[in-house]
């Protein structure tokens, strides 16, 4: 394990006596607080960025839908491809000086995105801030080990969890305010030189430089407060140290960090041997390779509700108006898992209950897509969501704690990116599986216009292919949740089992068995008396030697078969 695997103390005040601010209670050491604002800033500037860009793209173009559908797919397919690639430079090099270029090279990018004016312009434009965002995540992800102690890892991935997806809900109105700010101040010739025109194209200019702003904000606050001390983590300086480190210890030659350079330099040609090293130990490593096929997996099903969601509002529960309120309800659930989890973080075995979480999850979303009243439906995407968080922080908590520093930007950048990949595979893919499924259900209830319908037990229960296809999906989630117990080697049986004893409480079956009516009462044991050993098993006593052989054998007279006695007498 490197320098970085346990994080470096904060100095004591100057009383001498440590003291524990608020700081220190909620956001655990002073460099994670910096950690996390730089989160809330960068997450806040890529959403408003995102709706900017967006808006621009549907905009300025004649077919609104195609533009924002090529524009996000440019914010997604270039982690597909170049991500382990990317996670080789994150490990290899100096992940402070990563995360401020790639904050200052996309600073660079919104500010020259004012003098875009076409949609292959903000493709590129997409395109090359997904490649610097996909840099940034994995370095910030290895950071978080380096600046909180690992008992406290599930609070500090609960908290940038709520860094990344609570700024969502805000970037919307800060990008139309600012849009409506761009077109107020547009009038006023003074600032004609920033370009706030209200001519289509130029109506997201100030939103553009307030997403520029932010990303230099951050960088700032990452050199200044969050490395500020801390060793670097580039691979010449790891080896620089270890071979210090032998050097004192007369266990090897010293070296430079000159030579240190020159040999990570070499080394990067090797970039498919590090990329295979950092697989080797996915497959090598049971705890790792499950959490990563359980959150991949399990967002092949679990994201199917998003494209999903309104058809079945529609059709199911009968008002697509509905469909915001189980966004509403599964952001809620999310929220209730993070707390729930950080509440319970050093009593929960985080390695057997991920499984368990994503195994729940697909239970729940099959409950809520089962019911076709609007509560009962909003219940069960509340469940999921719940299991969605806890199972997001978890997954973050224990690859930290089962990867090597020096892994960790490969392992984190795979993980990011199978993620990725299926998000966008249950965008596809669940649309088209609606389709086929409705089709099948027409066909086989005879009802071509209205909602199939079916008869289950006496009661009419609609079968459109939205329903079919969100049954599929929650049984993909449980059956994500299976294989990361196979590949964790914990038996998710065993673990519901256990599960349920522990809800009940400690020794909760045998006080369920003495509350039963025909229970026999058994006296509790006196603590004060001391216990007695367990009396060994009484042996029958031997039979005397025999003579002969057979059943007629006599025992032989000659030997005494009396017990010898101890002779107390005192010697003289």
């Amino acid at each position: 394990m490197s320098d970085l695997s346990a994080p470096t103390p904060e100095p004591p005040p100057a009383g001498g006596a440590p003291a524990q601010g608020w700081i220190e209670r909620v956001f655990i050491t002073r460099r994670f607080f910096a950690l996390f604002n730089v989160q809330v800033i960068s997450a806040l500037g890529d959403w408003v960025g995102f709706f900017a860009i967006t808006s621009l793209a549907a905009s300025i173009s004649t077919q609104p839908e195609a533009a924002i559908a090529l524009v996000t797919t440019a914010r997604v397919a270039p982690g597909i491809f170049l991500a382990p690639f990317i996670g080789v430079i994150v490990d290899r090099f100096d992940r402070k000086r990563i995360m401020v270029v790639s904050d200052v090279a996309r600073a660079g990018v919104f500010l020259l995105l004012p003098l875009v004016q076409t949609v292959p312009g903000l493709i590129v434009a997409s395109f090359i801030l997904e490649m610097f965002t996909l840099a940034w995540s994995p370095a910030k992800e290895a950071t978080v080990p380096a600046v909180v102690p690992a008992d406290r890892l599930t609070t500090a991935n609960s908290l940038g969890l709520v860094a990344a997806y609570a700024t969502m809900p805000i970037a919307g109105p800060i990008q139309y305010v600012l849009k409506v700010l761009n077109d107020h101040l547009a009038e006023i010739s003074v600032l004609a030189f920033l370009g706030l025109n209200r001519e289509l194209g130029d109506t997201q200019t100030l939103a553009f430089y307030f997403d520029a702003a932010s990303f230099l904000v951050s960088a700032l606050l990452i050199s200044r407060f969050v490395y500020r001390g801390l060793p670097s983590t580039s691979a010449a300086a790891r080896e620089a140290r270890a071979v210090e480190a032998a050097a004192a210890t007369g266990d090897g030659s010293p070296s430079t960090f000159a030579e240190a350079e020159e040999a990570e330099r070499s080394s990067l040609r090797g970039a498919f041997d590090d990329i295979r090293e950092g697989l080797q130990f996915i497959g090598a490593n049971p705890i790792v390779r499950g959490v990563i096929l359980g959150l991949a997996t399990g967002l092949i099903g679990g994201a199917m509700l998003v494209p999903l969601g309104p058809t079945f509002a529609r059709f199911v529960i009968g008002n697509a108006n509905t469909f915001p309120l189980f966004i509403t309800a599964l952001g809620l659930g999310v929220a209730t898992g993070v707390v729930s989890l950080t509440a319970l973080q050093k009593r929960l075995p985080k390695e057997q209950a991920f499984p368990v979480l994503v195994f729940a999850g697909g239970v729940s979303m099959f409950f809520g897509v089962s019911m076709s009243t609007f509560w009962l439906a909003a219940l069960g995407i509340f469940g999921l969501g719940a299991c969605a968080g806890a199972v997001y922080v978890l997954g973050f908590t224990l690859l930290q704690e089962h990867t090597d520093d020096e892994l960790r930007g490969r392992i984190f950048a795979t993980m990011l990116t199978l993620v990725r990949a299926c998000v966008l595979l249950a965008l596809v893919v669940g649309p088209t599986l609606a389709t086929v499924f409705n089709g099948f259900a027409r066909a086989a209830t005879g009802d071509q216009k209205g909602v199939p319908t079916a008869s289950v037990f006496g009661f009419d229960l609609a079968i459109p292919g939205v329903r079919l296809t969100l049954w599929l999906a929650a049984l993909i989630l449980c059956g994500a949740g299976v294989l990361a117990s196979r590949s964790m080697k914990i038996g998710l049986r065993s673990q519901l089992r256990d599960g349920l004893r522990q809800a009940i409480g400690p020794n909760g079956e045998e006080r369920a068995r003495g509350n039963h009516p025909t229970a026999i009462p058994v006296a509790a044991p006196d603590p004060s008396l001391p216990s007695e050993p367990e009396a060994a098993p009484t042996e029958p006593p031997a039979s005397p030697p025999v003579t002969g052989s057979g059943p007629s054998a006599e025992p032989d007279p000659t030997l005494d078969t009396q017990e010898p006695t101890l002779d107390t007498q005192e010697p003289t």
